[in-house]
């Protein structure tokens, strides 16, 4: 993939993403959320949205595939290109009328995130990127600035962000051995909870220094990744892989690896 074929790819992501602002906002604290059979919420927002990116992709790219959450794998499987969307992540957030949800858009090759786009429509905000061309952060209608993390090696001086304490230590539902969350906030500077993509921007933006998410599907991980790693930062599973990460189930994002590192050892479930 060439810088300038990424380019393209990374325009049409952030195109889709400003059409999907329309359903999206004009939803925005006017609408309830329903359970889906896995116990997660959905409105009728994030449906329309990914309609919209959807039907954007089939006019444009017709040969590509495409996988979303609310509208599953439109014939991915043997597709070298596929898109990857969650038209709100954070619906929770979404339906309580809170700020704190985006829309993410990734575009994969071959298995491999090239192009990633987290839009905040609610807070005007924007964090993209794609393989070979750096991380942005565009703030409403201003010039787009380029970010990168923050330096911090060691966990003592971190600032730290979680989304859940769902499969950690702290979770009274979890049945096996969680994610020791109880190890990081002990060691961490600070540690606050900051839902869904919201924290992992903060991170390529160097606001904070390492992001915690125990339990991701791959349309929540998929944008993520481009952004991060062109921020200068690095994204692995809780366990610490980056093979195959978007379909791991879990994500840290962090600035550096020294960092990365002890974060993992401290999750690590104790045996």
């Amino acid at each position: 993939m060439t810088p300038q074929n990424t380019s393209k790819y990374l325009d049409f992501a952030l195109e889709m993403a400003a059409a999907a602002e329309t359903p999206i906002m004009r939803h925005f604290r006017h609408c309830e959320a329903d359970c889906k059979p896995d116990g997660s919420e959905v409105t009728i927002a994030d449906r329309e949205a990914e309609t919209v990116i959807r039907d954007m992709i089939a006019a444009r790219y017709p040969d590509h595939g495409v996988i979303g959450e609310e509208f599953g794998d439109a014939g991915s499987g043997d597709k070298a290109f596929q898109w990857v969307i969650d038209p709100i992540d954070g619906t929770t957030s979404f339906a309580w009328g809170i700020h704190a949800f985006g829309t993410l858009i990734a575009l994969m090759e071959n298995g491999q995130p090239i192009v990633g786009v987290i839009n905040m429509p609610a807070l005007k905000e924007a964090v993209y990127g794609a393989k070979g061309e750096g991380c942005w952060f565009r703030e409403g209608s201003s010039e787009p600035q380029r970010v990168c993390v923050a330096p911090c090696d060691r966990l003592e001086d971190a600032l730290i962000s979680t989304s859940t304490i769902a499969a950690t230590d702290l979770d009274p539902k979890t049945r096996q051995p969680g994610y020791r969350l109880s190890e990081v906030i002990r060691r961490a500077r600070k540690l606050r909870f900051c839902g869904d993509c919201i924290q992992h921007a903060l991170v390529c933006r160097g606001r904070i220094h390492a992001a915690i998410d125990p339990v991701m599907q791959p349309w929540d991980i998929a944008a993520l990744i481009p952004c991060i790693e062109e921020a200068g930062g690095v994204a692995t599973s809780l366990t610490g892989e980056r093979e195959h990460v978007v379909f791991r189930g879990s994500l840290l994002t962090s600035a550096n690896a020294d960092l990365h590192a002890e974060i993992v050892k401290r999750l690590r479930p104790a045996r």
